[in-house]
């Protein structure tokens, strides 16, 4: 299966660059993969204040609760590892203090004060290198030794492709305090601009909880304390579980045929009472309706584990590292339904997309939702896979 065949036009018009004001304001595409059931129709334009509506009574509606940190920091190198210029030259100073950014992706099990994160400019820094971290990305450190300045510093331990590194902190007492001040939300890069202070908020799902995400579990964006009030008034069920989103979710896809592709690693966490609910649906007939392509793969990744153990299609409580990767012709052990945002033309996500719904039918709708101005990617419009 070759990677270009997940590719659809996008004018940039439709890359949604600010949230919309009332999170249950956006359009919602929902897909139908039962045909005859809407008389041939294959997908309806509905808002997304109606998908209370289109659940079933006895659905079980699993939830992502991760919450998304500040994890991209700027801060400036040491130098101490770039070849030494002459004290001449009127560029050396800004080349060894050169700018840095990094975004952190996943803190390394067992090793909490280590990351592995993307490095910018990526090919400048090596193993054993000094990153501080302190401010803005305009400012430049005043004195002649930037440390003394930094409230958090770190070494580059390992190297990667693509600008991939393992970096280690040095241990300070409040830690995520201080990332809290100092860095940044992680928007993606189609958002063409710097964030905000809005957007530690709506950069957020509304039920976040535990720490540990630098990307939204987008699909979530969208939920209300009032919508999830009536899904509840209508007697469906809700369950939580915890996948940290990083580079599994969003690294681009750089092989030509699809099943080359590796994932990351990404830490999850089912807890009893979740896996209790999920296992008693599965047993009991009801449909489980994924919030989010990340519910997904962390649902389908413990029912592989439990297959494994011979548990047959049901899940475990227990807390590990997801990396499956779904692509059409995979077949779905608890997962019945989606809803999810548009994604990136040739990612991972489409991908699994296209798994559940059909690629015919996704690429399809994927084409109508350009043609009918919806708004695409982390702050757009949704689709429920049906």
């Amino acid at each position: 299966m070759l990677v270009s065949d997940f590719q659809y036009d996008l004018p940039s018009e439709r890359i949604a660059q600010e949230p919309l004001a009332d999170r249950a304001g956006a359009r919602l595409l929902h897909l139908n993969r039962l045909p005859g059931s809407w008389q041939g129709q294959t997908w309806k334009d509905r808002k997304f204040s109606e998908f209370p509506d289109l659940l079933r009574r006895d659905d079980l509606l699993v939830l992502n609760n991760t919450r998304v940190f500040p994890a991209r920091l700027f801060g400036h190198r040491s130098g101490q590892r770039a070849q030494p210029l002459s004290p001449h030259n009127p560029a050396a100073q800004e080349f060894l203090r050169g700018k840095v950014e990094v975004l952190l992706t996943r803190q390394v099990a067992n090793h909490p004060n280590e990351w592995e994160c993307l490095v910018r400019p990526g090919r400048k820094i090596g193993i054993g290198e000094k990153l501080y971290f302190s401010r803005s990305p305009g400012d430049a450190p005043k004195g002649e030794r930037p440390e003394l300045e930094a409230e958090v510093e770190a070494e580059v331990i390992e190297r990667g492709n693509f600008g991939e590194r393992r970096i280690r902190f040095a241990p300070v007492a409040d830690f995520f305090a201080r990332i809290e001040r100092i860095g940044h939300v992680p928007l993606p890069p189609y958002i063409n601009r710097d964030d905000r202070t809005a957007d530690r908020d709506r950069y957020q799902t509304v039920y976040a909880q535990a720490r540990g995400s630098v990307a939204a579990p987008t699909a979530g964006l969208h939920f209300t304390p009032e919508i999830l009030q009536q899904i509840r008034e209508r007697g469906i069920e809700i369950a939580e579980i915890t996948l940290h989103v990083g580079l599994g979710t969003f690294q681009p896809v750089r092989v030509e045929k699809v099943e080359d592709h590796k994932l990351h690693r990404e830490w999850y966490e089912i807890p009893a009472a979740a896996a209790r609910a999920i296992n008693r649906a599965k047993a009991e007939g009801r449909r489980v309706v994924a919030v989010g392509t990340t519910t997904v793969r962390t649902l389908e990744y413990a029912a592989a584990l439990s297959k494994e153990r011979a548990s047959g299609d049901r899940v475990e409580s227990g807390q590990g590292e997801a990396d499956v990767f779904i692509y059409p012709g995979y077949s779905f052990r608890i997962v019945d339904a989606l809803l999810t945002n548009f994604h990136l033309p040739q990612s991972t996500l489409l991908m699994l997309v296209c798994a559940l719904g059909g690629k015919d039918l996704v690429m399809n709708a994927y084409r109508h939702a350009v043609e009918a101005g919806y708004r695409f990617y982390s702050y757009g419009d949704c689709m429920f896979v049906d």
